[in-house]
C-alpha cells in the first residue's frame, strides 16, 4: 500500500508519508510547543496519537495520511492546529480500483526451508494447534445444558487426560424466531458445522432442544455431518429435560476422552497455520506500530506457505482499493468490491454504523477521526502480498496466502467467522487494551504502544510498542510474532489462554430478521 514506514520515532511527531499534510504526535504536544522536526509550533493541546497539520489545510482540501484521503478539511485549518474528527469532513470519494493491476505473485519458500510446528495431525491430514472437546447447541434454548455439559470436566476430572486441552460449550442466541431457509441459517449452520469438523476439536456433543427451526437432522443433512464415534447428537425434549440431558452429555464425553487423549504432537510445517487476523480498540498507534508489524509477520507466513485471513469489512472501507489493485485476479477484486457494496447499499444503508463514518468511542479517543483512517491502519494487517481468494462468512478457506472473509467489525463475531473457515490461530492487534479469547483456537494479543502493554500486561502476548520506542524495527518486531505464531502452534498457552478468557466468544453472525 501507499503508506511507509516513519524514517524517525525519536522526534515529537511521526510523518508517516513525505505528501502528507498531518502528522501524527509520537508524544503528548501542548499549544505552543515546537515541533522542530517539521519547522513548527503546536496551536493546540494534543494527545499522542492525535494529529497535527503539518501546514495549513484550505477548507475542503483532502486531509492526507499514508499519502491516501482520510476525508476534508471542513474549515481552514492552520499549521499546528490539532486535525481530528471535529474539523475533518467524513464524504465519498472515488477511488481507482485498478483490479490486478499490481499482482505480484509471492516466491514461495523451498519446504526444505520453511518454517515447522508442533502441530497435531489428524486422521484426514488437517493439523491442529490445539486438543479439545466441543459441546455444541442447535438453539439458544440449550445453552444451558451445553454450559453444564462443559462446566462438568473441571482441570481436576480431566487430569488422567493430559493431552485433552478442555471442553467447552458453543452456545449462541439464535435457532429459533429465525427464517427456515436462506442465508441466515445458512450461515448459522455453516458457522456450526465449521466448529463441528474444526481440526482443533477431537471429538463435539450436539444439543439441541427438539421443536426448534434449526431441528438437528436439517442441519447434518445441510452440511454433510454424521454421527459417530467423535459425534453425539440427542434434543432435551427426547432424553427427558435438562437434568437427564446433561447427564446424558457428560457420558457422551467420558466415553470420547480416552481416544481424544491418544494424540501427540510431531513437527509440521508453518503451511499448515490458517491465522485470522483481528484488530479492537484501536488508537493512532495501529497503524504505526502493531498492525503493519503483524503485515510483516503475514508476508513472513505466506512466503512459508501458510494463510492468513484478513477480515471485517467495515474496516477496511476506504482502504479496498489497496486491496484490489493487488487481487491475483479482476474476478477476486471484484468480489471484494462486492461485499462492500452489499454492506453499503443493503445492509447499511441510512443506519448509524461503522462503515458510515462514525467510529466507536474508543476508536474516536485512540486519535481516529473516521472509518477511513481507521480502515487505512487496519487493512496493514493483510501485509503487502496479493489477495488470493474472497470468502463470504464462515465458509471454509481452502486458499493458500492472503485472502479475505466477509464479517462484521465486532471482534467475537469477526473471529467467530475465521475459526469457522479453518482459523486455527487468532491475532489481535489493540492501542486501547481489548480481552479477547477464541476457543478452540488461541489467541494473540499484539499491544500497539507501551504504556497500555505495562497497564495490562496480563493480557498481552507482545508489545509492538518497542517499534515507537525506537527498540526495534517493523521486521524484526514482524519476525518475533511470526516465531510467536509458531510456538503458540506448539502448544505453548497464550495470555488469553492462562486466564481462561474464550468460554464465551462464540458468536454467529445474526443477519437475518428475529420473529
Amino acid at each position: 500500500m501507499n503508506a511507509q514506514p516513519a524514517k524517525r520515532m525519536d522526534g515529537t511527531v511521526i510523518r508517516l508519508h513525505a505528501d502528507d499534510n498531518v502528522v501524527v504526535a509520537r508524544i503528548p504536544v501542548t499549544a505552543g510547543m515546537p515541533v522542530v522536526e517539521e519547522g513548527f509550533t503546536a496551536l493546540d493541546d494534543a494527545k499522542a496519537g492525535y494529529k497535527l497539520a503539518a501546514r495549513a489545510i484550505a477548507k475542503g482540501e483532502p486531509i492526507r495520511k499514508y499519502n491516501t484521503t482520510i476525508g476534508f478539511a471542513a474549515e481552514d485549518i492552520p499549521q499546528g492546529r490539532m486535525v481530528h474528527s471535529h474539523n475533518i469532513l467524513f464524504q465519498e470519494f472515488d477511488r481507482d480500483y485498478a483490479y490486478a493491476k499490481e499482482y505480484r505473485p509471492i516466491e514461495l519458500l523451498p519446504e526444505a526451508e520453511r518454517a515447522t510446528f508442533m502441530g497435531i495431525v489428524r486422521p484426514d491430514g488437517r493439523v491442529a494447534t490445539r486438543n479439545y472437546i466441543g459441546i455444541v447447541s442447535t438453539v439458544n434454548c440449550s445453552a444451558t445444558v451445553v454450559h453444564g455439559i462443559a462446566d462438568y470436566f473441571t482441570p481436576e476430572r480431566l487430569a488422567d487426560y493430559p493431552n485433552v486441552d478442555g471442553v467447552v460449550a458453543f452456545a449462541h442466541q439464535l435457532g429459533c424466531g429465525m427464517e427456515l431457509s436462506g442465508e441466515p441459517m445458512s450461515l448459522l449452520r455453516r458457522t456450526m458445522a465449521g466448529y463441528i469438523r474444526h481440526p482443533n476439536l477431537a471429538a463435539a456433543v450436539v444439543v439441541g432442544l427438539g421443536c426448534e427451526r434449526n431441528q438437528i437432522a436439517g442441519l447434518m443433512l445441510e452440511q454433510g455431518l454424521e454421527v459417530g464415534d467423535n459425534l453425539k447428537t440427542f434434543t432435551m425434549q427426547e432424553t427427558g429435560g435438562t437434568r437427564k440431558s446433561i447427564e446424558a452429555g457428560i457420558e457422551a464425553v467420558k466415553a470420547m476422552l480416552p481416544e481424544a487423549n491418544q494424540v501427540t504432537r510431531q513437527p509440521v510445517s508453518a503451511a499448515h497455520l490458517t491465522v485470522g487476523l483481528q484488530c479492537g480498540g484501536s488508537d493512532g498507534y495501529s497503524g504505526i506500530t502493531a498492525n503493519p508489524a503483524l503485515g510483516a509477520a503475514a508476508d513472513l507466513l505466506v512466503r512459508h506457505g501458510g494463510t492468513a485471513i484478513l477480515s471485517e469489512t467495515p474496516e477496511i472501507y476506504g482502504a479496498e482499493h489497496l486491496l484490489t489493485r493487488r487481487a491475483v485476479d479482476r474476478k477476486i477484486g471484484e468480489k471484494l468490491i462486492e461485499r462492500i457494496r452489499w454492506w453499503k447499499d443493503d445492509y447499511n444503508k441510512g443506519r448509524d454504523t461503522q462503515i458510515n463514518g462514525v467510529v466507536s468511542p474508543g476508536n474516536q479517543m485512540g486519535g481516529l477521526a473516521n472509518i477511513f483512517e481507521k480502515s487505512l491502519g487496519s487493512s496493514m494487517k493483510g501485509g503487502t502480498g496479493p489477495l488470493m481468494e474472497v470468502y463470504r462468512y464462515a465458509e471454509p478457506v481452502t486458499a493458500k496466502g492472503l485472502v479475505f472473509m466477509d464479517t462484521p467489525g465486532y471482534d467475537p463475531v469477526s473471529a467467530t467467522g475465521q475459526v469457522a473457515g479453518g482459523a486455527n490461530l487468532i491475532a489481535f492487534t489493540t492501542g486501547r487494551g481489548s480481552m479477547f479469547g477464541a476457543k478452540p483456537v488461541p489467541s494473540l494479543k499484539l499491544a500497539t504502544n507501551t504504556p497500555m502493554y505495562t497497564r495490562l500486561e496480563e493480557d498481552m502476548d507482545i508489545n509492538c510498542g518497542l517499534i515507537m520506542d525506537g527498540k526495534a524495527s517493523m521486521q524484526e518486531m514482524g519476525e518475533r510474532i511470526f516465531q510467536l505464531l509458531l510456538d503458540t502452534a506448539s502448544g505453548q498457552k497464550s495470555r488469553s489462554e492462562e486466564l481462561g478468557v474464550g468460554r464465551y466468544e462464540f458468536v454467529p453472525w445474526q443477519i437475518g430478521v428475529m420473529s
